[in-house]
């Protein structure tokens, strides 16, 4: 389970969309659902996760956020010698609902499929 403490703390503050994005952008590819989002590429990279807080709302004990992550991924190949797929990186995007229960600052990230 994903926790946000340091967005908990900072909800209700100016500072809040700052907070929750640093903490997001933290937590790497395996707790965000960034493979399942891919568009260009077939292994999505653990760098350069940069997020946008689209929209933010509170719910009966919950915080609920709408983002989006822009972060890179690659069409990996199978490394051979002769194999004619490039290693560059593709740039990806995709978004995603974030709901913070308010009391454990336990998360769950959903993609969305827009």
């Amino acid at each position: 389970m994903i926790q946000l403490p340091e967005s908990i703390n900072a909800w209700g503050t100016p500072e809040f969309n700052d907070v929750l994005k640093g903490e997001v952008e933290q937590l790497g590819v395996e707790p965000l659902p960034l493979q399942q989002g891919l568009s260009a590429s077939n292994y999505a990279l653990n760098n350069k996760i940069t997020v946008m807080i689209i929209n933010v709302s509170e719910l009966s004990g919950l915080i609920r956020v709408k983002a989006g992550i822009f972060y890179s991924g690659i069409i990996a190949g199978c490394s051979c010698a002769d194999d004619p797929t490039p290693v560059g990186e593709n740039s990806e995007y995709c978004e995603v609902q974030i709901d913070i229960n308010k009391e454990t600052a336990e998360a769950t990230v959903t993609l969305l499929m827009e």
